[in-house]
């Protein structure tokens, strides 16, 4: 029996109502895991030893945790150590979204949020931040995905759990942001790019974005640029097993131009990418990048 739960692995999808919890759960379910909905968190350990002692056919599980169920989300944290300490190899993966993106979904779809049945939206939103913030703080994974379409959630999430390889045990979130709009609140660490050729001032580039290939190509051509990203890579293979010995399991990278739509976006992109080729999970976020 307890080989039996050794071998299952599972997948804890928890986080912020309207972060994309359903459609995380879509793509695990399309991956081969087999998908629970709005289990309490107190069941997690009994439904582990039931699919023991059922053997049934099944070593991938996801399982969506989250605040529907009020203040049982408090019990999340110790039931996943109960998982681990059986010997099942858990995972816990926090989605988030920015307060903006979150209300936008929500008037989209027109559901009501599981913390604003009889109020405003803001204020479910805010209740919920401040009742899932432990959980936050012992994620495995923290994703944000504000600026992610589907394609791109569906391709950090199969990263993540699809992998071949094991990724180190730290996860960097890597922040595009326009410094006319503020310094992320949660940065870690802030790198300046104003210094960087600059597209805003080419007409045909201007209306475009970091992330298409004709603007990357501008602001990537400049010796400065190659210059930068060669010494932020080497400064990060530096940094990165200095803080996961100390502990830390996640980081939030800010990188930031003028208006966040052109520079920082296109070094944001070549960050993350260099780090999953060293083996580091990383995703690349832009906050500002419609505005």
């Amino acid at each position: 029996m307890i080989d039996e739960v050794m071998r299952m692995q599972f997948v804890i999808v928890t986080g912020m109502s309207g972060a994309g919890k359903t459609s995380v759960a879509h793509v695990l379910e399309d991956s081969g895991y087999y998908c629970i909905d709005n289990l309490p968190p107190t069941l997690l350990s009994n439904f582990a030893s039931l699919c023991s002692s059922a053997n049934l056919s099944m070593d991938k599980v996801a399982l969506v945790v989250d605040a529907r169920g009020g203040e049982q989300i408090s019990s999340l944290g110790e039931e996943v150590d109960k998982l681990k300490k059986n010997g099942n190899h858990c995972s816990l993966l926090f989605l988030e979204a920015t307060d903006e993106s979150i209300i936008k979904r929500y008037k989209e779809t027109r559901r009501k949020h599981p913390q604003a049945a009889e109020g405003r939206l803001e204020e479910g939103i805010a209740r919920e931040r401040e009742l899932l913030s432990d959980i936050r703080g012992r994620a495995d994974y923290v994703l944000d995905t504000s600026g992610l379409l589907t394609r791109q959630l569906k391709e950090q999430v199969l990263s993540l759990f699809e992998k071949k390889e094991p990724f180190e045990n730290i996860s960097v979130n890597v922040v595009s942001f326009g410094f006319k709009y503020g310094i992320p609140l949660d940065s870690d660490l802030v790198f300046d790019v104003r210094f960087l050729p600059n597209p805003f001032y080419e007409s045909e580039l201007k209306e475009h974005t970091g992330l298409e290939k004709e603007v990357q190509e501008f602001v990537l051509r400049a010796d400065e640029s190659q210059e930068f990203l060669k010494k932020l890579e080497q400064l990060f293979l530096f940094l990165l097993p200095q803080y996961i010995k100390e502990g830390k399991t996640q980081l939030v990278v800010a990188i930031g131009c003028t208006g966040g739509k052109h520079r920082s976006v296109t070094v944001a992109e070549q960050l993350a990418k260099s780090l999953l080729k060293h083996r580091y999970f990383a995703v690349a976020n832009h906050r500002d990048i419609k505005k």
